[in-house]
């Protein structure tokens, strides 16, 4: 369970960066920015590729503050079929929320992380990247699953 944890925060912590310090790449049918709202909406088969991890979704929304697109305030990918993608590491969900300032990333609706060593389902997983802790939560009665294979 450690190493999946890990494994996730290496790649939500690629993340956190991403549309800020490194070559970020990203592709979508249509890309409307709006300077007075400081945000920029990319829709319909959104492709972010970072060297360290690969988003997917219909829709991505970043926000950003005075710095301009060098200060993002937060980044909002939804559309019901969201994906992050590392070397090691796969998550889907239904909306992702990363916000710099309390390093926290959110994934809800029909999580999914899975990697070499198991799978984790649950409705939400937040990690918050100032603390390296990651927590997986269910809800409607529901449960945190897991399958995981021994080493």
């Amino acid at each position: 369970m450690n190493r999946a944890i890990v494994a996730i925060l290496l790649m939500l912590v690629a993340m956190a960066p991403a549309l800020a310090q490194n070559r970020v790449e990203i592709t979508a049918d249509q890309t409307v920015m709006n300077d007075s709202a400081r945000e920029v909406t990319f829709t319909g088969d959104v492709i972010v590729v970072h060297p360290t991890v690969t988003v997917w979704a219909p829709k991505v929304v970043a926000t950003y503050g005075e710095g301009g697109t060098t200060d993002i305030r937060t980044f909002v990918a939804t559309g019901g079929n969201v994906r992050l993608k590392t070397k090691d590491q796969d998550a889907t969900g239904e909306h992702a929320v990363y916000t710099p300032g309390d390093q926290l990333l959110r994934l809800t609706g029909n999580v999914t992380v899975t990697n070499a060593s198991g799978t984790v389902n649950a409705t939400e997983l937040v990690v918050n990247l100032a603390t390296n802790v990651s927590t997986f939560t269910s809800s409607g009665g529901g449960r945190v699953t897991g399958v995981f294979t021994s080493q």
